[in-house]
């Protein structure tokens, strides 16, 4: 009996929650359910999923950054069917193919000129991971420092630096060498550094959770004292590079010169895991010294064909299509259209990030009636005011958003690169239509009583 995926996906529509509840993560499904979030999606183009009942839903959430191009790109596509139909000799491992030196040169041209190798990957993480073994090796120093909330990943190195207790709550003891300091404190840092033990220091030029933004002199003194105390300097752009911001790369906005870059996400073009660490040529000579050494660092699915092509791919179209600038504009429209109901609400405090990184910042209120109603819901279950945006947002008007962090009242705007005008007016109106209603104490509030006793439920 042959394969047919159309014949299978037919016969089995409807079972993905069931499916993956039994054999999965159950609790990914409750928590799914629970919140209005259990959908049947059935296809994706552009800025928009579809569900089975032919609803359409605005997709800010972009697989957390991955469809900086938007979902299912002609011009990615073509290069993936391409790549499939040309039947190249991927993967021989004992071979140096064409495809992943087209990619290394192609990001190398994009970076400034201290970058001079390129070490491919299949994620960030595994980025994060080449990146934390690259600068030990180089500087002959074990020590990392990493920012409170900051995420570079989940697999045992990357949680090692990362500043989300949640995550790494359980999985202890973790790598010996590791500090955390607060993100923006450059006293702390400089403790850090100063006893020069330390090889890299790693930072996201905006974090991901919380979307928290540092001041450009923060941004200075890091340079300055990385480059004083011989601290290798780790950008990780897995989310925040290829545009996202409005520049090429976030660090681009601070004038920074990193000593080793890390991107992925959108890089795949929404098809094929793809990732890379970008370093100097000396520190990568430093790792593979001699021709024993080779393979001393290595992956089995580095370089594959479909994820070159769909990389290499992704990069014309950033170029050919503008959508660096393109995010630039979109964002500037977006906060100057949501700068009003900053004005209007007040619990809505704060819009925050560049480009198209955006954080919604709400807090409690100042008049007495409404802080109290803040309270109570914060009382109920941490950070649940923002919830009480995502969940409207989605269930009334189909948009597709994420609560920024774990107990933080922050929502989270990542759309694909390419949403203009419509999408743009389409959002505020929504928003400004749920945060009426929570300003009224409507059926936002509801919402929010039925969230915190799921919540708690699973606390139990």
């Amino acid at each position: 009996m042959s394969f047919d995926l159309n014949a299978l996906l037919a016969e089995r529509a409807g079972e993905n929650l069931k499916l993956y509840g039994r054999h999965i993560n159950p609790q990914l499904v409750r928590v799914l359910r629970s919140i209005g979030f259990d959908r049947q999606y059935v296809r994706a183009e552009g800025a928009y999923l579809y569900d089975n009942e032919g609803r359409r839903y605005l997709d800010f959430l972009a697989g957390f950054g991955v469809f900086g191009l938007g979902r299912a790109h002609p011009v990615v596509k073509k290069a993936v069917h391409d790549a499939i139909d040309a039947d190249l000799a991927s993967l021989v491992q004992m071979d140096a193919a064409l495809l992943p030196g087209l990619l290394a040169e192609a990001l190398l041209a994009r970076c400034g000129p201290q970058m001079g190798r390129v070490f491919l990957t299949n994620s960030g993480a595994e980025a994060v991971e080449a990146a934390l073994k690259f600068a030990r090796f180089a500087t002959k120093r074990s020590g990392v420092v990493f920012c409170d909330h900051g995420f570079h990943g989940l697999t045992f190195g990357a949680l090692s630096a990362n500043g989300g207790g949640e995550f790494r709550r359980g999985f202890g003891p973790l790598l010996p060498g590791f500090q955390q300091v607060p993100f923006g404190d450059i006293g702390a840092l400089e403790r850090a550094l100063s006893r020069r033990e330390v090889a890299a220091f790693i930072i996201e030029p905006i974090q991901g959770k919380g979307v928290n933004v540092a001041p450009l002199a923060y941004w200075d003194a890091v340079q300055e004292l990385c480059r004083k105390y011989g601290t290798l300097l780790v950008v990780d752009e897995v989310q925040t590079g290829l545009g996202r911001t409005g520049k090429l790369w976030a660090h681009e906005h601070y004038g920074l010169v990193p000593d080793i870059l890390t991107v992925s996400k959108a890089l795949s073009g929404g098809y094929v895991p793809v990732g890379a660490m970008l370093c100097s040529t000396a520190t990568s000579d430093a790792v593979y010294s001699s021709m024993e050494r080779a393979l001393v660092h290595s992956s089995t699915f580095k370089g594959n064909a479909l994820a070159m092509a769909a990389a290499l791919a992704t990069l014309s179209v950033i170029d050919d299509e503008d959508l660096i600038d393109r995010a630039r504009q979109s964002g500037d429209a977006l906060g100057k259209a949501l700068d009003p109901l900053v004005e209007r609400y007040e619990f809505f405090h704060e819009v925050r990030g560049q480009g198209l990184m955006i954080g919604l910042v709400f807090g409690e209120p100042k008049s007495f009636r409404m802080r109290s109603r803040f309270k109570l819901l914060e009382a109920m279950h941490k950070g649940l005011f923002s919830q009480l945006v995502v969940g409207p947002l989605f269930q009334r008007h189909g948009i597709l958003t994420q609560v920024a962090g774990d107990q933080m009242n922050v929502v989270k705007l990542l759309p694909p690169l390419v949403i203009g005008h419509e999408e743009v007016e389409y959002f505020v109106e929504s928003l400004d239509e749920v945060l009426a209603d929570a300003h009224r104490n409507a059926l936002v509030f509801e919402f929010g009583k039925t969230l915190a006793k799921a919540a708690l439920g699973r606390d139990r």
